[in-house]
């Protein structure tokens, strides 16, 4: 007996530690509540033809299951009377006897293989417990004897449907009368013994109401250490202040799109009114006055004649009097000649009249600017274009 009860304890004792590693969802005292009706038939386990000797019995049971490995269960059933107990003696009710138990039930699936979050389709669970035994079938006038009464059997549980919510159970079981009484029926002992001990074998069907977590059974839920929930939820902090961070941003955005919308609408209404107005007439005036002297050159040469001199003088003069002022010079040549000719003689005469500036009248080189242009087609005449066109320029 003694190693018998330290096996169960070490069972459950391992049992417990494999539960430890999770929890369970729908298992506050409210779910895993379940209602069974059972019938079958009883017959004396000794000295008796089983058939012969049996009677039907009847029965109403309510669960409760503790956890996945343990439950208990309170059990009333009837039998009734077909039959005395002893041919001698016959009862004056329905019903000979009844019995109200209180049964541990262990299921072994989930003991030995673990609790897999669900109901399996099939399991066995050891069952056993103590409780009140009424026996009617000794008295006509229906005053029977009150006994104590023990039970032991096992479940063989069918749990059906999709949702587990239905189970089809078989359960064979012994009912002890544990009363022995003496001769004269005034004093009993408690006693285990065959001759006073019935086989209960019956059917029954069992409802399982569903519990809090909208299942008919227990789940099994991941157990969180207090760093591990601390650390989730200061990821979720973390995140909800991103998600505040980028709703702030995008208020910004979104009132910079309105700005910018803004902006493009008074644009587009400026756009639109300046489509409507008339044409304006901007008139601007030049008051700058402009100088130009040309210096014109025999054919062939590129020396400025003293007869041409007073058109460089006149230059070079308004050049001192403006000290802001500078002058470009473009050398040109008449068409006679080759190209190659022409273009080295238009060079050179831009040049003389600009060495001249610099050489005799001490302009500086900086504010001249001198180059030749080539053939010139300024005049019909030929002879007029041998020249050197010198324009001041003011900025």
């Amino acid at each position: 007996m003694k190693k018998s009860i330290i096996a169960l304890v070490s069972i459950l004792s391992f049992n417990s530690l494999n539960a430890q590693e999770y929890n369970l969802g729908g298992n506050k005292f409210r779910d895993n509540w379940s209602i069974g009706l059972n019938g079958g038939i009883v017959t004396p386990l000794t000295h008796s033809t089983f058939f012969k000797n049996s009677r039907a019995v009847v029965g109403l049971d309510i669960n409760k299951e503790v956890s996945p490995v343990y439950g208990l269960t309170l059990e009333s059933n009837w039998t009734i009377n077909t039959q005395s107990r002893m041919a001698a003696q016959k009862s004056g009710t329905a019903f000979d006897g009844f019995n109200v138990m209180l049964l541990n039930r262990l299921n072994l699936n989930n003991i030995f293989a673990g609790y897999n979050g669900q109901r399996r389709l099939f399991e066995v669970e050891a069952v056993g417990g103590f409780g009140w035994l009424r026996l009617n079938d000794f008295y006509e006038d229906g005053d029977g004897a009150n006994h104590l009464a023990s039970k032991a059997g096992v479940n063989f549980n069918f749990n059906v449907g999709e949702k587990r919510a239905w189970t089809i159970a078989v359960k064979p079981a012994i009912l002890w009368d544990m009363s022995m009484w003496d001769a004269d029926r005034e004093k009993s002992h408690p006693n285990f013994n065959a001759n006073y001990a019935n086989w209960e074998i019956t059917a029954g069907v069992v409802y399982h109401f569903k519990n809090s977590n909208n299942k008919h059974y227990m789940t099994k839920v991941r157990a969180y250490d207090a760093a591990e929930v601390n650390m989730l939820n200061a990821n979720i902090n973390n995140l909800r202040q991103e998600v505040e961070s980028q709703s702030e941003n995008l208020k910004n955005t979104t009132n910079k799109l309105r700005n910018e919308e803004q902006k493009s609408a008074d644009l587009e209404r400026a756009l639109q009114e300046c489509r409507n107005q008339g044409p304006k007439v901007i008139t601007k005036t030049n008051n700058k006055k402009t100088l130009e002297s040309v210096v014109t050159f025999r054919q062939g040469k590129v020396t400025i004649d003293a007869s041409q001199q007073p058109n460089v003088e006149r230059i070079a003069t308004y050049l001192k009097n403006h000290k802001e002022a500078k002058v470009d010079i473009l050398g040109y040549a008449s068409p006679e000649g080759s190209a190659e000719v022409n273009e080295r003689i238009a060079n050179q005469r831009a040049e003389a009249v600009k060495n001249m500036l610099v050489n005799k009248y001490r302009i500086d080189a900086r504010r001249i600017t001198a180059k030749g242009q080539g053939v010139g087609y300024m005049f019909e005449e030929p002879d007029w274009n041998r020249v050197s066109i010198c324009t001041i320029v003011e900025d």
